[in-house]
């Protein structure tokens, strides 16, 4: 199956989780770390709405049991932050095969850290998938969106060669595959067309590229885009080509999101703790799943009005 087709499954909401107390999700992302090393203009995580550290490892290992446990299958080693900040997110990936039992773990990264030595340790633990997120069409364009400096826009596409290396190497020596992807944002009209060249070049380093939308981040980073000319995509409508309705939210019903501190939250943009539905510190996955106040969000969600929920001010709805 190939990430697009992942992505395709994962935001379209069978009749199965077409409810206010669905089962388990298939796929879960948790938030090893909240923190990242680049403060991109289009990422909310920059304006610092809530603290941003580590997650407790025991907490991690408990988690990923118990949602392996729940059903769910796919488990995603990041949500907001960059994982490749982490010093053990290798044995995150191993614990999460060997002990947990995943059949699929998968890792997005900006790139800039994701260097050989880490990325061949995740590879060997087992790491089925591995995205780069190359949302910048030049050095320029980098250090303009991503506020840091350009030189490591280089670094990007020099670890992601390198993972090519690495991954080819692995399977070669253990016959197990991880796939590698890029994706880019597509801010305007006029960024596919920047972003032809850069794409030309990395494309036989991946198995898959493909574009995605400007999202709003639940609206918390707006003006900056419209500042720019931009035009945010109503809320998560998922991967550009294969755009869902803004409502009811899939988002809410077929993928759970764990942040650092144990919160499950029901957004993807969750950068200011408004989407909490239950404290996975004193409640079960299932429990905070299926809690009051995630089945009244969905009910909303069903009903295609979010007013008065925390969902109200993403411009997916305004």
């Amino acid at each position: 199956m190939t990430i697009t087709e992942r992505i395709d499954a994962v935001t379209g909401i069978p009749p199965s989780h077409r409810t206010a107390s669905p089962p388990a999700p298939r796929s879960v992302k948790i938030e090893l770390t909240a923190r990242c090393n680049l403060a991109c203009s289009f990422c909310a995580r920059s304006m610092m709405l809530r603290r941003q550290t580590d997650m407790d490892r025991a907490l991690y290992e408990r988690l990923a049991v118990e949602m392996r446990e729940a059903g769910v299958e796919e488990l995603g080693l990041f949500y907001l932050g960059e994982s490749f900040l982490l010093p053990w997110l290798p044995e995150a990936v191993g614990f999460a095969k060997t002990v947990a039992g995943y059949p699929y773990v998968f890792l997005t990264t900006n790139g800039t850290v994701a260097t050989p030595i880490r990325v061949d340790a995740c590879i060997r633990a087992g790491l089925d998938s591995l995205k780069f997120s190359l949302n910048y069409a030049d050095a320029g364009q980098f250090e303009e969106i991503a506020r840091v400096k350009g030189r490591l826009f280089q670094d990007i596409e020099s670890n992601m060669r390198a993972a090519r290396t690495i991954r080819d190497r692995v399977e070669h020596e253990t016959g197990h595959r991880c796939g590698l992807y890029a994706s880019y944002i597509e801010y305007d009209g006029d960024q596919g067309r920047r972003m032809a060249e850069t794409i030309e070049r990395i494309a036989p380093l991946v198995d898959e590229v493909y574009a995605l939308p400007l999202y709003s981040q639940a609206s918390l980073v707006t003006d900056d885009e419209v500042g720019r000319g931009w035009t945010p995509t109503a809320g998560n409508r998922g991967r550009a080509g294969a755009l869902r309705e803004p409502l009811p939210c899939w988002s809410v019903f077929t993928e759970g999101h764990v942040t650092w501190d144990g919160r499950l939250s029901a957004c993807c943009f969750d950068h200011d703790g408004r989407f909490h539905m239950g404290d996975l510190t004193a409640a079960s996955f299932l429990e905070c799943w299926q809690s009051p106040a995630f089945q009244a969000l969905r009910e909303a969600h069903l009903r295609r009005d979010v007013r008065g929920t925390a969902c109200e001010t993403c411009v997916a709805v305004a």
